[in-house]
């Protein structure tokens, strides 16, 4: 919803928002790639297609109830190499690993000014290392209920360090993709640890909630504390390279590929194609086996 929005506003930007829809016709939008970088010099071809994507689906709810009379609009060409469509600024090994290391300062009770903060970093610190582990989409895992959490698992991972894993029910109206999946995957302790100090682990209850454990935990927290995270391991560039709690999905695909996961298995876990991970997920042989965390 947020994305669509989005893209709305910049529909009112690029164009008269006194403008009435019948006055549009098919070719009203052809330069749209243009329009939007007249406005943002800097957005990429990426961003500029998924947008034709939204204005196609608007105009052909528009025809469908009448209030224009074309059943479809019609866009220049938008070409897109493989190194844009590859582009995925992740987290570096060694970044990654400084993360887990300040995890022990951040969640220290010496660093939170009382028990309601302390919980709420505990809280970040384990939704990011689920996701990192799961490969979940953030959607996913903030609409995840303990219900969903289907059981555990002791396994031996390849360096021989014992490990826990986790059966997680994705249901089918909380995948991006709609389709429902169960999976095994790492992480599992992070979720035990979670619910011993959540105050709301029923199995229709959210893992992660705010403090009355009646919604989400919000976005505002959530980024409040991703950017004092990423000041303090000294990523200061974090808004220029887009790092962000999704960044850690694909640092998670990324790094399993690196240990010689079979890529159908992590499009399995991921939910998406395979076709998808080998064009967006570039890896260089490296010689590390193992997970960082």
């Amino acid at each position: 919803l947020t994305t669509i929005k989005s893209q709305c506003r910049a529909v009112l930007r690029t164009t008269s928002p006194s403008t009435q829809v019948r006055e549009f016709d098919e070719n009203s939008f052809w330069d749209w790639g243009q329009m939007r970088r007249s406005d943002n010099p800097s957005i990429t071809s990426v961003t500029i297609r998924n947008e034709t994507a939204t204005l196609g689906q608007i105009f052909d709810f528009a025809f469908r109830k009448g209030y224009v009379n074309f059943p479809k609009l019609r866009f220049r060409e938008i070409k897109i190499s493989l190194d844009q469509v590859g582009r995925r600024d992740v987290f570096s090994d060694k970044e990654y690993s400084k993360l887990i290391n300040f995890f022990k300062t951040f969640t220290s009770k010496s660093y939170n000014k009382n028990e309601e903060q302390l919980i709420e970093r505990m809280k970040v610190r384990d939704y990011i290392l689920i996701l990192s582990n799961t490969l979940l989409r953030t959607g996913e895992l903030r609409q995840l209920r303990w219900g969903d959490i289907l059981g555990f698992s002791k396994d031996m991972d390849d360096t021989g360090q014992e490990i826990t894993l986790v059966n997680i029910r994705i249901r089918k109206e909380i995948s991006k993709t709609r389709i429902g999946r169960d999976i095994w995957v790492r992480g599992g302790e992070y979720i035990k640890r979670l619910k011993e100090y959540s105050k709301h682990t029923n199995p229709e209850n959210l893992l992660f909630t705010n403090r009355d454990g009646t919604y989400q935990l919000g976005t505002r927290e959530l980024y409040k504390y991703w950017y004092e995270l990423m000041e303090n391991i000294g990523i200061h560039n974090h808004k220029e390279r887009k790092l962000s709690y999704y960044s850690l999905r694909h640092y998670g695909i990324t790094y399993k590929m690196k240990q010689g996961t079979p890529i159908a298995d992590i499009a399995y876990i991921a939910r998406t194609s395979v076709t998808h991970i080998e064009q967006h997920y570039l890896v260089r042989p490296e010689n590390s086996r193992h997970f960082l965390w």
